[in-house]
């Protein structure tokens, strides 16, 4: 969809798609707390390359509105885009740089384009409010909110966990981790909290596995595994870090209880090869070793 935003409203471009935008989500979907992965290209008028982009990343950053979106028209064109949507705004100087521009990239009074790619759309705004609250106002938070807190968290994990940065993701789970731990009034909330819970032990084991902290990878996969002890993925975590930290029979009991449960998965079947092999050369230059040792000694003088 192509749109122009000039001083006095929006108005379709011609030859494109355009239009009928429901403004009313401005105000319904409270984007003001939204953080937005996303991809963009700002052009002058008539020029072929862009003066600003992302695009040459290799992922987008997250950018929250108000906060590092600070572009007048850019924020309401974003406000009015749906997750996964493709469009061009074109503003004019009141939306965009203004009189003085932005020198020297924007000149005084310029009309400006942007392409814009909406990759995501992540709401914090129950995440931010329940974070502002004190430890006894959080304790009062009811069930279901607590575990919306805990899902968006655990969203940006994901999100920052595709970006390779993990760190951050890290971070993220953990605080999705510390929302959860509540003591819950009934079975029936221990089970919400624990399905909850188990998503997260494992993306921090994964996360921790790949921050190369095997032991810390082992100690959230073993907590996973005290909510579902059958949990392939749990064990899976738990066997890679075991064999990372080159204690192949722990390892190999993880595994092989992962591959009982799922007896056709390659990734544990590959691990499985894997240890076989870390193990093998291990067992050879054990015994490269004692030959050596008694070698020294069956040439030393009585």
């Amino acid at each position: 969809a192509v749109h122009a935003l000039a001083a006095h409203g929006a108005q379709e471009l011609p030859g494109q798609l355009g239009g009928q935008r429901h403004h009313a989500r401005l105000a319904v979907r409270m984007l003001i707390h939204a953080h937005l992965p996303m991809k963009y290209s700002g052009y002058l008028e008539y020029a072929d390359e862009p003066f600003c982009t992302n695009c040459s990343r290799k992922g987008p950053r997250l950018m929250k509105l108000g906060k590092d979106v600070t572009l007048w028209g850019l924020e309401i064109g974003l406000l009015t885009m749906r997750k996964g949507e493709l469009a061009r705004f074109v503003f004019a100087p009141d939306y965009a740089y203004g009189k003085l521009g932005c020198p020297p990239l924007v000149p005084p009074n310029a009309t400006v384009l942007f392409e814009v790619e909406l990759l995501d759309f992540l709401n914090s705004a129950e995440s931010d409010g329940f974070f502002a609250l004190t430890a006894e106002q959080q304790g009062m938070f009811p069930l279901q909110k607590v575990l919306k807190v805990a899902d968006t968290e655990r969203e940006f994990g994901n999100y920052l966990y595709r970006q390779q940065r993990f760190s951050d993701a890290r971070d993220r789970y953990k605080r999705a981790y510390t929302v959860l731990r509540r003591s819950p009034s009934n079975e029936g909330e221990k089970c919400q909290i624990d399905a909850s819970k188990l998503l997260v032990l494992l993306n921090l084991s994964l996360t921790y596995l790949k921050l190369e902290r095997p032991a810390k990878a082992l100690t959230y996969g073993e907590k996973a595994l005290e909510i579902d002890q059958r949990n392939a993925k749990a064990l899976f975590r738990c066997g890679q870090a075991c064999l990372c930290m080159t204690e192949y029979e722990k390892a190999r009991d993880f595994l092989v209880r992962a591959q009982r449960i799922q007896p056709f998965n390659h990734d544990i079947t590959n691990e499985l090869k894997k240890l076989a092999s870390c193990y093998k050369d291990y067992a050879d230059k054990e015994k490269e070793m004692c030959c050596r040792m008694f070698a020294t000694l069956n040439s030393s003088p009585a």
